[in-house]
């Protein structure tokens, strides 16, 4: 027989067809099975993850197995019962007007009824669980795909739980992903590229393959150049095609961020309320729901954040703006494990850097390694661990360590509970000078710091001094990840934190990430243990404060700083002495009623300042700042009962000063010597309380007792005014 263009069609597709293989045993083993084993087969994914593929695979099983199929696709079909029962007629070539149900019933042959888009007939379901599927024959199977899995009516009745075998189609692996990309000839230079973008979504595979085809290029995939490929992914969403700007807003907003809840989705929309359009997200056969939010699946989100990247650049900064704000906020508010997940999330939103995304496991799923501080039972299995990594000397380093700082070592555990890594944190202020020499690490790092970064009075330093995954060492990996987060973390909320190292067994590897992050290469802090050289890596924080790291990563983190960029200079503070930043104060107090003195005070250039200021760089905003900060630490000595004097002697010694300080005397009834001695011990207290901000970083400004904020702005106080 000569043969039809719908054989060749069939063969085509077949050709090209990979994975799926416990798919495809289903219906094998349903087809060969002397009675069905199930008869109604619900297959249910996202758009684009090649439900019409299997089906159409479906039909050649059945053609190999000498079953009859039949395949209907819901979408050209009025979702009522007159259509689905017409359309069930013209397909079995039922001659009208007979009725269907009746033939259909009277069939005693196996067949498999193949009903694409399914999700067209959701108003239908009643109708087709109660009427139409008990009156097929028992022999003939129902294979149902759609978006949506069964609604709950299917799973609660014991009957249809009982006929019904539901199957979740999820992308290729990567290795069935590889296997398709050769069958298209894809080079195989552009697989890696193009299944990190693609996450093995089979139609992005093919969009991608078709691109490479017509553009035959040898260079690697990158989905940044390929708006066409994009906008095709994004078309053939049909829950997304159409949508109205506030649904699509959330939808953008959704794709930016690990997981969003509602009050994040609010944040980034500027609403007071997003409760609808959070739960119109959750409705989408796409998003997923984890312990702690949705997410989208990993294409549509990278689909959509690329596509507003591209279209509207200005929107996507702000969106991460906006999230960042949120992420901000909830950590001054937080602690602990969702601490850390919080900034997992603020992490996260780097992900599309290019410098970034090689270096970071995302886990968008929500899914978390756990994290615990170390046990004395979990020191054998640590020691090993670096053992099997950095040989018997480093090992004996690691014993000495642990038993000396075992506070200070973090454990990431496995879903079994073993430990699958861990970093450990030395105290460098807790070190002995015995300590500091028994380790080559310790010695490079305690030197650095002696030559070129010296510890003031209640600062604190960190090494790094051991980091790895179990497997992987220091490879790319979700506990590598982890640690980066919680290495974040140390950064934020250590007080006193002046400096931070940070060693790499291959510094090379790493250079382009920690470049990224301002973590400067230290080759002179490099050292040695057994047979292998460490690269030694280094921030000072005293000169660029957390505040301003974290602007800067801000700035990288949507391309409009270059990655190796240098903090700008506002960013860059001044290190003070406890001497010189007690001289500072003095000074700002005794000059405090002279209009534009505080412009040229270093304390504009000191952490507290800087962090307070935020992103405000001009002399006007951190003067304001700076008088606002020794308002609050006047206010202070005014809550304790015990020092309200010395709060009355600050004021009108400086803050709306007497015209003497022998007048200010009279007016507080105390003697000249008094008053004197008093003014010292309330100088000496603001300056403590100043000190211990600039090592610390100071409270919120929403944090400050709203009595201190009075009198702050630069026009009261520029000329001496203040409360009486």
């Amino acid at each position: 027989m000569t043969a039809r263009l719908a054989d060749i069609l069939r063969a085509a597709r077949h050709d090209l067809f990979v994975g799926r293989e416990a798919e495809r045993a289903l219906l094998m083993d349903a087809l060969r099975a002397p009675e069905p084993p199930f008869h109604v087969l619900v297959v249910h994914g996202p758009g684009g993850v090649g439900k019409t593929a299997l089906l159409h695979e479906y039909l050649q099983l059945c053609q190999q197995e000498g079953a009859c199929a039949t395949y209907l696709d819901a979408r050209h079909l009025e979702p009522t019962p007159d259509a689905v029962l017409r359309a069930l007629a013209d397909a079995f070539g039922l001659p009208a007007p007979t009725p269907v149900l009746e033939a259909l019933a009277e069939r005693v042959e196996r067949h498999v009824l193949l009903l694409d888009t399914g999700e067209r007939l959701a108003p239908l379901d009643g109708w087709l669980r109660e009427t139409l599927l008990p009156q097929l024959p028992a022999r003939m199977l129902l294979v149902l795909a759609g978006r949506d899995p069964p609604p709950p009516a299917w799973r609660s009745d014991p009957g249809w739980r009982a006929l019904t075998r539901t199957v979740a189609l999820r992308n290729l692996t990567p290795e069935e992903s590889c296997r398709y990309l050769r069958l298209r000839a894809v080079p195989p230079a552009q697989h890696a590229a193009v299944l990190d973008f693609t996450h093995g979504h089979p139609l992005a595979l093919s969009l991608v393959a078709d691109s490479a085809a017509q553009h035959e290029r040898e260079r690697a995939f990158d989905p940044g150049t390929e708006p066409d490929v994009i906008r095709a992914l994004l078309e053939r969403f049909a829950e997304i095609a159409g949508v109205d700007p506030a649904r699509r807003g959330a939808l953008e907003a959704a794709a930016q961020v690990r997981v969003v809840t509602e009050p994040l989705l609010a944040a980034m929309l500027g609403l007071a309320d997003a409760h609808d359009l959070f739960a119109w997200l959750r409705s989408l056969s796409f998003m997923e729901a984890g312990p702690f939010g949705l997410f989208p699946h990993d294409l549509v989100r990278d689909a959509l954040a690329l596509d507003l990247r591209w279209r509207n650049p200005d929107l996507y900064d702000e969106l991460h703006q906006r999230a960042r704000g949120y992420y901000a906020a909830r950590l001054q508010r937080t602690q602990g494990a969702e601490q850390q997940r919080v900034l997992f999330d603020y992490v996260y939103l780097h992900r599309h850097n290019p410098v970034v995304r090689p270096f970071l496991e995302w886990q968008e799923s929500g899914a978390a390694v756990g994290e615990t501080p170390a046990s004395p039972a979990d020191v054998d299995a640590l020691v090993a661990m670096v053992r099997r990594h950095e040989g018997d000397a480093s090992a004996r380093l690691a014993a000495h360590w642990l038993a000396r700082q075992p506070h200070n070592a973090l454990l990431f555990r496995d879903p079994a509970g073993a430990p699958s890594g861990f970093m450990l944190a030395l105290a460098l202020r807790e070190l002995d000078d015995a300590g500091r020499g028994a380790d080559p690490a310790t010695r490079a790092a305690t030197d650095h710091l002696a030559r070129h970064a010296p510890l003031r009075a209640g600062e604190q330093a960190t090494l790094f001094r051991y980091w790895m995954d179990r497997e992987g060492y220091q490879a790319v990996s979700a506990v590598q990840s982890r640690i980066f987060v919680a290495i974040v973390r140390h950064y934020l909320v250590t007080p006193g934190l002046a400096f931070t190292f940070f060693p790499c067994a291959d510094p090379d590897f790493w250079a382009p990430m920690l470049a990224y992050a301002d973590i400067g290469r230290l080759p002179e802090a490099d050292f040695v243990v057994g047979d292998r050289r460490y690269g030694m890596y280094g921030h000072d924080w005293r000169v660029v404060s957390p505040t301003a790291w974290l602007a800067l990563l801000a700035r990288r983190e949507t391309g409009t700083t270059p990655s190796t960029a240098q903090a700008a200079p506002t960013d860059r503070l001044l290190v003070l002495s406890e001497p010189e930043f007690v001289g500072a104060v003095r000074d700002a107090l005794r000059r405090w009623s002279e209009r534009d003195a505080l412009r040229t005070s270093p304390l504009l250039r000191s952490r507290m300042v800087a962090e307070r200021a935020g992103g405000a760089t001009g002399d006007a905003e951190r003067v304001a700042v700076l008088r606002a900060l020794v308002r609050e630490a006047a206010a202070a000595l005014r809550a304790a009962p015990r020092h309200a004097r010395l709060a009355d002697v600050l004021h009108h010694a400086y803050f709306r000063p007497a015209p003497s300080q022998e007048r200010a005397a009279e007016l507080l009834y105390m003697s000249f010597s008094t008053f004197r001695r008093h003014l010292k011990a309330a100088v000496g207290a603001v300056t403590a309380q100043l000190w211990r901000w600039e090592l610390d970083g100071p409270p919120p400004a929403d944090a400050a007792d709203p009595a201190a904020r009075a009198g702050t702005s630069v026009g009261t106080d520029a000329v001496g005014g203040g409360p009486t």
